[in-house]
Order: structure tokens, then sequence, then C-alpha cells
């Protein structure tokens, strides 16, 4: 037993564990001076950093190696070898402030000690072999923020300068003759050792602030991970052997900041939510937060309900996204608890919407069900012509006679080319691929009242819209607004770097209009508060960088459970700004009245995605002003003015629109402007 415990491997990980706890005290003494600062000036971050780096060398010894000098060659090859060294080193940092490039140096001791898998001789003797091989590290490297942010990869060469190059070799007993004396350990150096390595490295980093901006002095602690690969790194002249090292390890940095320049203020009377900051001649930069972000708010949605069934290309069947049930299941269906009866996969971030649209026909089918005297004409359109259509059209029409009994007579059939509003224009020549897969489908039309929206006649006219209560999160009067004053003028482009306390910074942009708004929840995540400094960088036309700043409070508040606003959509037709007309009548004769006396009226439009960015962002304001216009029309003919509106334009923009752009029909109702009416409280 004695003999087996001379080969086992040195205890090298508990005593770098050891180090690493000297060392991790030490570090952590220096730190709490930086961490409390109570002045009102701040200060950037120091491009000019030293300190000390220390870590783990994770070394994998590969390759073969036996003669170890010229007076000793071991009886059998060793060829795996793992094990721990030690890395210290001071360092010499400089970061570029605002590319995030930089340039680092670290000289220190670097250890690449192991011991080799134990092998069985001829003598049939365990036998092992430990080496320690120690440097002088001397390593330059670049490094680089790809994502403007505090986390950075860098890589460089590596140059090695040999400090040590010893070895132990231990020969172990014969079991079958266990009382045989020992074999004296054999120690010697290592022959044929280079005494110079050039190889390289890469890795990555990430900085964290120990000290508060208010403090001009600076600490940073900066965990790493590199990977050395064994080029460059074969120890010896002779043999086979060669090193790859895993290295782990913080370094903790020091600096001096810069004392940031005190901004001035666009107005004389500052505003409670609104923060000025530095006045340019043309641009302006500010933010709006609400006092209170809502978490979320309960809101009864009447949902519009296209009167469209979209076919995929080349298919005359219903596509299976729609929910299609069985006869036997027609006396469970309610239009009132649709969640029984769900798609069988939701496309889109409004699961309660495309539930409510993805079960048309069995709302409709409901609905002729209960009102005899009802009657539709369903109008297919195909690329391929009229007879194309006319086998769409009978797919609905077979679905409503078979599952819900609907007489063939109460149920007329066309097929055309074009549906009465294409969305391919003559002419169009972008996306038409899009474009016609909104045309392929079949037209619901009807003139009986019992099955159309609130007050409306004509073929053309929506089936009357679904009703249900939902929880609506992030609603659109709690996101925090940035606006660029000017920046349509002079700017082509803007983007934005949002800091918190701990210097932890989100990026958001590029835009290109003047007033961007986002969930305040994207910025705070899980906090329920915070105080951020916000940059913003714009580019201008004359080739230029502009930056401004602004500070801002943002807080998270859960309502009143017994708040519960209204919402409305109207649908627009491709690449149009202005209301047809039945959403006009619909405004005014049902949506104006809910209005209650002193509430909020908040108004977005949105667009799909076809078209340019820019069209479409202009086209969702166009249309959002559209109604907003209606509704004031509405309410002054009414004697009101009471009513505070809100009016929002989000383009394309997918991180807010109401639905994804995968179907014809998800594009179809992200051409819409959404009311959510707020009361007072």
């Amino acid at each position: 037993m004695n003999d087996m415990n001379r080969l086992r491997k040195p205890e090298s990980a508990q005593r770098l564990s050891i180090k690493s706890l000297i060392l991790s005290a030490i570090l952590y003494i220096g730190v709490p001076m930086f961490l409390q600062a109570q002045v009102t000036t701040t200060y950037s971050q120091s491009p000019v950093r030293i300190g000390i780096a220390a870590g783990a060398n994770f070394n994998f010894y590969r390759g073969s190696t036996q003669m170890l000098n010229s007076t000793f060659t071991a009886p059998v090859a060793f060829n795996y070898a793992d094990g721990v060294g030690f890395f210290v080193a001071p360092l010499i940092e400089y970061v570029h402030p605002t590319s995030g490039l930089g340039v680092s140096l670290q000289v220190g001791f670097d250890g690449r000690q192991s011991a080799f898998n134990e092998e069985i001789t001829p003598c049939n003797c365990p036998a092992g072999l430990t080496t320690t091989l120690n440097y002088v590290t001397v390593e330059p490297t670049l490094r680089v923020a790809p994502f403007a942010s505090n986390f950075y990869l860098f890589g460089g060469p590596r140059m090695a300068f040999n400090l040590d190059k010893s070895f132990t070799y231990k020969l172990g007993i014969n079991p079958a003759f266990p009382d045989q004396a020992p074999t004296p350990d054999v120690k010697g150096d290592l022959s044929d050792v280079t005494p110079t390595l050039v190889s390289m490295q890469i890795g990555a980093g990430f900085d964290i602030p120990l000290s508060a901006p208010e403090y001009p002095m600076q600490a940073i602690l900066a965990p790493f991970i590199s990977f050395q690969p064994y080029f460059g790194q074969k120890p010896r002249s002779v043999e086979t052997w060669n090193i790859t090292t895993l290295r782990v390890g913080a370094a903790l940095k020091f600096g001096h900041g810069k004392k940031d320049p005190a901004p001035t203020s666009t107005t004389t009377t500052p505003q409670p939510t609104t923060t000025n900051v530095s006045v340019d001649p043309q641009i302006q930069f500010f933010v709006n937060s609400p006092k209170n972000i809502p978490v979320e708010r309960r809101v009864r949605e009447t949902f519009p309900l296209r009167n469209y069934v979209f076919f995929d290309l080349g298919s005359t069947e219903i596509p299976d996204r729609y929910v299609l049930i069985r006869k036997d299941q027609v006396k469970d269906f309610k239009e009132d608890q649709l969640e029984v009866f769900t798609p069988k996969t939701l496309s889109g971030r409004s699961a309660r919407g495309m539930t409510v649209y993805y079960n048309l026909l069995n709302i409709l089918g409901d609905r002729m069900g209960k009102n005899p005297g009802t009657a539709i004409t369903l109008v297919g359109s195909s690329e391929k012509g009229p007879e194309d259509a006319r086998m769409m059209a009978e797919s609905v029409q077979r679905y409503l006679v078979d599952v819900f009994n609907i007489n063939n007579s109460r149920i007329s059939i066309e097929g055309r080319t074009k549906p009465s509003i294409p969305s391919e224009q003559p002419g169009g020549t972008q996306e038409l691929d899009l474009l016609r897969e909104g045309d392929r489908r079949v037209s619901i039309l009807s003139t009986s009242p019992a099955l159309l929206m609130e007050f409306q006649t004509g073929p053309e006219v929506f089936l009357k819209p679904v009703e249900y209560t939902a929880v609506q999160e992030a609603p659109y009067d709690s996101y925090v607004t940035f606006y660029v004053m000017g920046g349509n003028e002079a700017l082509i482009s803007w983007s934005m770097a949002i800091k918190d306390e701990k210097n932890v910074v989100q990026t958001f942009g590029p835009y290109t209009r003047e007033n961007v708004s986002l969930p305040g929840k994207t910025i705070l995540g899980t906090r329920p508060n915070g105080h951020f400094n916000v940059m913003m960088t714009g580019k201008t036309k004359t080739g230029k960088t502009v930056t401004k700043e602004a500070a801002v409070d943002i807080a998270l508040w859960t309502p009143p459970t017994n708040e519960e606003g209204m919402r409305f959509s109207v649908i627009y037709e491709f690449n149009e700004s202005k209301a047809i007309s039945i959403y006009e009548k619909y405004l005014n004769d049902v949506v104006i009245p809910k209005i209650p006396q002193n509430g909020t009226v908040i108004i977005h439009g949105h667009t799909d995605i076809i078209g340019d960015d820019t069209y479409n962002q202009k086209l969702s304001m166009a249309r959002a002003n559209n109604v907003k216009s209606i509704i004031e029309s509405g309410l002054l003919k009414a004697g009101r003015n009471d009513v505070k509106f809100q009016t929002y334009g989000s383009g394309e923009d997918e991180s807010l629109s109401p639905f994804a752009n995968n179907y014809p029909e998800e594009r179809f109702y992200n051409r819409t402007v959404i009311i959510d009416i707020i009361p007072r409280n």
C-alpha cells in the first residue's frame, strides 16, 4: 500500500485551491473601498488599467516520452498526462472608450506541471512519472467587444521562457512479490528542453465593475477563460510530447476615470417624468417614462373576425392550421369558450386572437345554425383561375354542410382569379410571393345582419367580432419613450446604450424614426425599478457623430385588480391608410359611446412586413392618425373634449406587432390600428 501511494499524482489541485483562497481574500479586502461613493459627479470608465491576473492552467499532455535524459530511460513509454498548474501575472491594459477595441500585456509565472497515467513495466511493476515545467510567460493580446457590452474576446501570441524542467520517476512493487524492497525514486532534470516556446491563445472575458460611477478610482473584476492549443507548445526537441492548456481565472484591474461633463437642460422648468439633456442646434434628446408601469391589465377585447379563409399554394383543401371539428362535437362548441377547440399549432404572439380566427368556420357554422334565415356567398380567388377557386370555395361549403348541417341552398359559390380587393397590384414587382399568398383565399360574404358587424349592411361587411376578456401585458401607456427631436432632418440613424447602476449596458437600434417606445420590462428585466443613463449616438447626414445623454428612473407597478380596459381593432387593406367606410361608422356608432368620461384612448398603428421599413413606419402612423381624427371628430359632435389621446406608429417592428408574419392571415391582421380605452383610474 505504501508503494502504491508513492505513485499517486501530487496534490497540485489542493495546493492551487489554497493559493486561490488566499488570493481571493487579498483581492476582496481591497475591494470595498471602491464600493461606496456619495457624490453627484460621475466618471467615465478609465481606458488605461493596471492590475493582476491569476488562475489555473488545466494541462493535457499527449504524445510519447520515455528517454528522460542522457542517464535515464524509463523501461516503458508514457503517453497521457493531466494536471493543474498555477498562473499569476501583472498586467497593463488599454481599451478605447467608444470602439471597445483594446490591447493588453501580461508577464508572469506559468505552471505546466502534470502527472502521467500509470504504466506497467515488463517486470509487471506499476510505474509513474510526474513532470514540473514552469515558465516565465509574456502574453500580448488584442481584445474586442463584439456586442458593445462588457463581454469581450481576446487573442494573441504567447512567448514562454523555461524556468524549471524537473521530473520524478516512481517504480512500484510487483504485486506478486509484496515483500520486495522498494526501488528508489529517480529524480532529475529533463534533457533537450526547448528554452523558449512561441505559441498562441484565444479566449473570452467579462468586465464586472466593482466601483460606483461616482468614484474616480475604479476597480474591475474580469473572469476569463483562454485556450492555448498544442501548436508551438512541444516542450522538448526530442520525442512527440506536446501540451494543450485550458486556463480559467480572473483579473483584478484598477484605473482612474475621467470626470463626465455636466449635462445642460433644454428647459427651465423640469418635468416630473422627462429628463432633458444638452441641446444641439438641430437635435434634442429626452426620455419619457411613466411613473408607474403596469405589469399587466385586464382588457375586454372586441376582436375583429376577418371574413377570409386562406389556402396554401397548390391546394384546394382547408389548411390544417384552421380548427376543424367533427359532427359530434358541434353540440359542445361555444363561441365564448373557444379555448376548448384550439389550433394544432399557434403561430404568433397573440395566442388568444389566433384561436378566435382559426375557429372562423366553426363560429360561422354555429351562427348560421342558430339563425336559419341567414345565407352566405363563398367567393374563391385563385391564381390558377376560376375553376380552381370554385374548388376552394366548395371545400368550405362541404365543411359547413357536412359538420353543421347547413342546407346547401343557403350557400352560394363563385370562383374568380382575383379577389375584389387584391393585395397584388398591377405593375408591382416587390415581394410578389407574399402578396399572392394573401390573394389565394375564400371570402365569406353575406347580407344577413345576424352574421355581420353591428349596425353594418352590405355584401363586403366583416363578420360580427368576438368578445373575450384577456390579460394585456405591457400596455402601450406603460412604455418608455425615447425622443430624438429633429432627427428626421439631421440624422441618418441613431442607436442607444442604456447603462444601469452596475454599469451593465444594453444596446438598442439603429432607428430611423424620431421616437421609439420600449416596454419597461425589456429594460428592467426582473427588477422592480432602476436608475439608468441613456446615451444616444446618431450619425448625421454630413458624416458626423452626435451623442446625447439622459437619465431616467423606471419602476414597475401592478395595477388594482379591478382595473379593466377595452380594446377594439380596425383592419386596413394592403397599403391603405384610410379606414374603409364600414369602420368609420363602427367607430362612431360602437366605439365612441363606450369611451368613459375623462378616459384615455391609446391608438397604435401597425403594418405587416411587406415593403420598406421606413415607408411602413409612416404608413402605420398615418393609420393611427386616421383613427384618431375619426374618434376626435365624433367626440366633438357629441360635445365632448374630456378624452386624452396617445398615438403611436410601430411600423413593421415585429417585437411590437400583434402577430407574427408567417401566414397571410397574420399579415392581414397586422395591417391594423389597435384602440385601447383606459378608464380614468
